[in-house]
């Protein structure tokens, strides 16, 4: 086979749950990273980067039955590695191995990769981005959990979604699955099962528990009992204590003493009301160890909108699942050395946060639609010679300025060309040879129907020198 014809059987297309961004997409995307990152930085937060890919060894025996989505990659005669499942663990490596780092408030944005099952309508990717904000050291009792919150809570006003909050504590679970009779050993399997919950009705839960798990029908019930209640937080509190058999278990005890104190540090952080506690939230991550929390968005509301509503299926806001998740992970470093360090930490998922805006907004006519403010041009007659140093001069005075500006790439553009390249840009300089003489240019407010034919308007005489004014002015 000859290299022509071995190109010619290339398919070309990303990789199953990957996808290319250009243009306004990533416009977007970068917003969304500057208005977490504005927030993580209110609160103190110190940048971290770290590499894409691990020590295997790393990363094993932390994600519970969701190891088998950690992307192996081959061996090539040196170390074992694998690309990294989330930012969590490769923080707490980090942790482990910076001994003299004993208290931190630490973000980073970075891709993560996951054997999934994709769905890119739905914002799930085998590649995406994730943000984390995590406080890590020693701390009173529950100040960081209730910070963290509230990070999430400022950075989904400032993107101006809608969102609840739901959150449980591990050692409440962990002792309601004792007092239901689930034997220790058994306790994070049948945890995972619970965790599917919010896709799965209960009858396919209690089916996986019995049938795969090994739990017997009526332990089974008595979980069902616990995990369908949820509600105010305050409230469910007072239920859960009021219970015989839970308030009789230390572990139970330890986590309402936690959550009851979450409390009041909530209530004085004026976000007590978006948040209910959820005894189904389970989080399957082997390394969580006491407050556990996951974001959810609550649909724009269509009343006095004159469009039809949106069937539940065909919304993303209906099918994009969380859109931020994490919980304290305690443990965790220790697991790397000899030193335990709590943590507690949040992961925003960017792709499923970009769905959602990306489902609000103006769509362009073009994905390749610039960010551009002003189009240089120029005209002429027939001796025109298109005035091009005359346009690099403008455009280079229009960057100096901090103004995003283009010109066409060609000696002699013809005006109709030049009309077309500016379409969507909303101001235009445009040159002449005689005015330029006199030190003067014409600025000119472009809209939708313009095109070279509009004689009407030519835009406005200005003096050359007043032209960053004046653009800046009007935009």
């Amino acid at each position: 086979m000859t290299t022509k014809e071995a190109k010619s059987t290339v398919q070309l297309k990303t990789a199953k749950g990957t996808r290319d961004w250009v243009g306004p997409d990533l416009i977007l995307r970068d917003y969304i990273f500057q208005t977490i990152s504005n927030v993580f930085k209110r609160h103190g937060g110190t940048p971290l980067d770290t590499p894409v890919f691990e020590l295997r060894d790393i990363l094993t025996e932390k994600y519970g039955e969701d190891s088998r989505l950690i992307y192996d990659l081959e061996d090539q005669g040196g170390e074992l590695c694998s690309l990294r499942y989330d930012l969590t663990v490769p923080f707490a490596r980090w942790l482990a191995m910076n001994t003299n780092v004993t208290q931190i408030k630490r973000y980073q944005i970075a891709k993560v990769y996951r054997r999934d099952q994709p769905a890119i309508a739905r914002g799930r990717l085998r590649e995406f981005y994730q943000c984390d904000f995590d406080i890590a050291g020693l701390y009173d009792p529950m100040i960081p959990d209730a910070e963290v919150l509230r990070v999430i809570v400022e950075i989904f006003d400032a993107l101006e979604l809608d969102i609840s909050i739901k959150i449980n504590h591990r050692k409440i679970l962990d002792g309601l699955f004792a007092v239901a009779g689930v034997p220790d050993e058994k306790i994070r399997h049948i945890s995972s099962a619970v965790d599917k919950l919010d896709k799965a009705p209960w009858a396919d839960v209690k089916r996986e528990m019995v049938e795969e798990k090994g739990l017997s029908e009526e332990v089974a019930d008595r979980i069902g009992k616990y995990v369908g209640l949820n509600g105010d937080l305050q409230k469910m509190l007072a239920l859960l204590q009021s219970d015989e058999a839970l308030s009789a278990n230390d572990k139970v005890q330890a986590g309402l003493k936690d959550m009851a104190l979450l409390v009041s540090y909530l209530t004085a952080l004026n976000v007590i009301d978006r948040i209910s506690f959820d005894l189904s939230l389970a989080r399957g991550l082997d390394y969580y160890s006491g407050v556990i929390f996951e974001v959810l968005t609550k649909p724009p509301s269509n009343s006095g909108s004159k469009e039809p509503a949106k069937a539940k299926g065909d919304s993303p806001f209906y099918q994009v699942g969380s859109i931020a998740a994490g919980g304290r992970y305690d443990n965790l470093v220790g697991m790397f050395g000899k030193r335990p360090v709590p943590c507690i930490g949040v992961s925003f998922g960017v792709d499923r946060i970009f769905t959602l805006l990306d489902a609000r907004r103006e769509k362009k006519a073009s994905v390749l639609a610039r960010e551009i403010d002003v189009y240089v041009m120029a005209f002429g007659g027939k001796e025109f010679e298109g005035l091009l140093l005359e346009r690099m001069a403008i455009a280079r005075e229009l960057w100096d300025a901090g103004i995003r500006a283009e010109f066409a790439a060609k000696i002699k553009a013809k005006l109709p060309q030049q009309f077309k390249a500016a379409k969507d840009v909303p101001l235009a300089v445009i040159l002449g040879q005689d005015e330029l003489a006199d030190g003067l240019v014409r600025l000119k407010i472009l809209r939708a129907s313009d095109d070279e034919t509009d004689e009407k308007d030519r835009g406005q005489l200005i003096p050359k020198d007043s032209l960053v004014s004046e653009v800046k002015r009007l935009l």
